[in-house]
């Protein structure tokens, strides 16, 4: 018996309860699943490389789809890199990019321009991703009613560093505010604040393994009392910019820009933004509210390698071993019990061949399994999300399970030689394939992260229960007509939900009309801009909110009504009325065993605040202005002209009409909430510092654009000459991470 095996036997020794029994006894013991013990993923949402939602992320990982960008030259210099940096050899121009990553709804969430402007984009993200996360788990996200906690984490970003060193920021703002808006200790509260949620709100942070740890805290914090409902995960968007990385010799980064954990090939993994929030009850909970469950997590655990490795960043066997044994415990299962492991995988040589043996270790404590387990990394899609990358991995576990199917791991073509897999209770999924369900008991998954300084965490997964029957019968006749009520923020988005929702009542596996009808009254906020539908049957649905789709008036009318149906009928037309009103509607009480499902969540409507940007050694902040390429003159006017174009857009003037030549800023509506954001735009779109007392002299629009125009050269060669010492060191540590 190897030595890690060994200690791992030890471990499961100490930690059973009742050593006659043993894991397998002990599972025998068990219920399926345990509802008092285990918790309930019912609701997720996500943002990741080559996906804006997790539809496209399933439809990605199950066709084995590498999500991974090459930026070409272009892009990059189009995005502030410096000219000579990809042509170093070194230089790798590829990442896990996310797209609109700059994007935000801020109306929706209560923040003005200059605040909206200001917020990083990791908070932004998140925001929007717990909305559609509780919408996803069938909760209205401004009324929740259980008491609900926040486990959330996140990177270091550039528009963070840049914001923390930016002084003329701090003067408009105020230092306090800049932080508040930036800083990542503020992730969990302003997701607290903005949805109303009062139960405990942390931000985590464990480098690598941030997310998952959330989602391990938030577990325990449910199963402790502390929460009824907890929203857990993380968000990793080092920079919007595209931006590829250089490459060392022996280090974890790949010289390639393609992730090839357990390959032959494997030389380090790629960077990659995205965001992932999971909503978490209590298994109990959840069944008896039907919420729509997506898995169950049935135990999970948290070790760190402390000394016991040969330096801070490297891996270790025993507490990884550890965390492993200590997860499957907790859900009283032996880990043999697993039919998949989503490892960390990051494809380097230390930290893969570390995590094999450590795997290996734990999941042959108490005998080895029947057949190989299969094991895959995601990062091999989508790169290494940092403080995303665990959230990442559990979802994706979900998702198989969910669809009872195995996803390939990419890049693969030759296991590693070093890797020795044949001795191991280990296969690589390297293809799509079914995944049947055990002879006995349900389809179980472990989930690994592990974070540099030696944080180490499991989950142990588990497929949905079976749904109940209904205790009682559902309507009486099955083409009870039901009303379905939309709202949004804008015409615009209420179009976009309602063409959504008629795809998905098309859907092979739609949900009833009765309970989509039920999670429309109940789990979703109501906005100002209004619209319903009547039907009897989810084709009739569909239709009618495809015609709200198309701008045509969805006809309401029954044809033909049965006449002991007359009166539900004008009762639910007015309801319809009243709900157009925006009075509050008494809705019907839903029909037996109706149940909250998943449906398509808000569409956000977000626009570019753009992110701040720390410039380069020896060089200016960057602008997003083309290169000169005309005489001086030219170039002049066109930046007096873009400037121009701002200051109206700002001050919602009209593109089409220039203002009156003695127009000043004050006259045209402009305040010092739209100075500060101003102050922001300039500096971001152009590269140009002006001071916020510009905008309290009395200039016409015109002398106000041309004064910021005279200051560009004055305020480039400030901020090349007045670079601190200070920001140099913060940048050399943002790079090395």
């Amino acid at each position: 018996m190897t030595e890690p095996a060994r200690k791992a036997d030890e471990l499961a020794l100490a930690l059973d309860p009742d050593p006659d029994l043993g894991f397998e006894a002990e599972a025998e013991a068990e219920a399926d699943t345990d509802s008092a013990i285990a918790i309930a993923v019912v609701g997720m949402s996500g943002r990741f490389p080559g996906a804006p939602d997790l539809h496209t992320y399933w439809a990605n990982l199950r066709d084995g789809v590498c999500s991974l960008t090459d930026f070409t030259e272009a892009e990059l210099l189009a995005d502030g890199a410096d000219p000579e940096e990809p042509r170093r050899p070194e230089y790798v121009p590829a990442k896990g990019y996310l797209a609109g990553a700059d994007r935000f709804d801020a109306d929706l969430f209560g923040f003005n321009r200059t605040e909206a402007a200001a917020l990083d984009p990791q908070h932004r993200l998140l925001l929007e991703t717990a909305w559609a996360a509780l919408e996803d788990a069938g909760q209205d996200p401004l009324a929740v009613t259980a008491r609900t906690g926040v486990y959330v984490g996140g990177s270091p970003t550039e528009h963070m560093l840049a914001a923390q060193t930016d002084r003329a920021l701090a003067a408009s703002l105020g230092a306090m505010q800049v932080r508040i808006l930036t800083d990542r200790e503020f992730l969990a509260p302003w997701i607290s604040y903005r949805l109303g949620l009062e139960g405990p709100s942390l931000t985590v942070q464990s480098a690598c393994s941030t997310s998952l740890t959330a989602v391990h805290l938030a577990a325990q914090a449910l199963l402790l009392g502390e929460c009824d409902t907890a929203l857990a995960g993380g968000v990793s968007v080092d920079t919007v910019r595209r931006q590829g990385y250089v490459h060392h010799a022996g280090g974890i980064f790949s010289p390639d820009g393609r992730c090839r954990p357990f390959d032959e090939r494997a030389g380090g993994t790629v960077p990659g933004s995205g965001v992932g929030v999971v909503v978490l009850r209590r298994l109990s909970d959840a069944l008896a509210d039907g919420d729509p469950v997506r898995a169950v997590l049935r135990g999970s655990a948290l070790t760190n390698d402390g000394a016991t490795k040969v330096g801070f960043t490297a891996p270790g066997v025993e507490q990884q071993t550890a965390a492993i044994v200590e997860a499957w415990s907790a859900a009283g299962l032996a880990p043999s019990a697993a039919q998949y492991v989503e490892t960390h995988g990051t494809a380097t040589e230390l930290g893969d061949r570390i995590e094999l043996a450590a795997a290996t270790a734990a999941f042959t404590t108490g005998g080895a399994p029947d057949t190989p387990i299969g094991i895959g990394s995601v990062k091999s899609n989508i790169g290494h999300l940092d403080a995303a990358a665990g959230v990442a991995s559990f979802i994706k576990a979900v998702l198989m399970l969910e669809h009872a199917t195995l996803a390939p791991t990419v890049n693969l073509t030759t296991p590693h030689p070093e890797l020795a897999l044949d001795a191991t209770p280990f296969r690589v999924v390297d293809r799509t394939a079914p995944w049947p369900r055990p002879a006995e008991g349900p389809r179980r998954a472990g989930v690994s992260s592990l974070g540099i300084g030696g944080t180490n965490v499991h989950v142990v997964l588990e497929q949905a229960p079976d749904r109940p029957a209904p205790t009682a019968p559902r309507a009486p006749r099955p083409a009870a007509t039901e009303i379905l009520p939309l709202s949004a923020r804008t015409e615009e988005a209420l179009t976009t939900l309602a063409a959504r929702l008629a795809t998905a009542l098309r859907a092979p596996d739609a949900p009833s009309l009765t309970d989509t009808a039920h999670t429309l009254r109940t789990a979703r906020t109501p906005l100002d801009v209004r619209a319903y539908v009547l039907a009897a049957h989810p084709e009739q649905a569909a239709d009618r909110l495809t015609a709200l789709a198309e701008g045509r008036p969805a006809d309401n009318r029954e044809e033909d009504p049965e006449a002991d149906g007359l009166r539900e009928l004008r009762e639910l037309r007015e309801l319809g009325e009243l709900w157009l009103k925006g009075g509050s509607v008494p809705w019907p009480e839903p029909a037996p065993g109706a149940r909250r499902v998943s449906l398509p969540t808000y569409p956000f409507e977000p626009r570019s605040f753009g992110a701040l940007t720390l410039p380069r050694p020896g060089m200016t902040a960057r602008t997003d202005t083309p290169e000169d390429t005309g005489p001086a003159a030219a170039a002049r006017n066109d930046l007096t002209r873009a400037v121009s174009a701002l200051l109206a857009e700002a001050l919602g003037l009209d593109d089409k009409t220039p203002p009156a030549p003695e127009t000043t800023y004050f006259s045209a509506g402009g305040d010092s909430l739209t100075a500060v954001h101003l102050v922001g735009r300039l500096r971001d779109d152009f590269g140009i510092d002006v001071p916020i007392t510009l905008f309290l002299e009395e200039l016409t629009l015109r002398e106000l654009a041309a004064r910021i125009v005279e200051s560009k050269e004055a305020e480039e060669a400030e901020r090349a000459a007045g670079a601190e010492d200070s920001l140099d060191a913060l940048l050399a540590e943002f790079e090395a991470e």
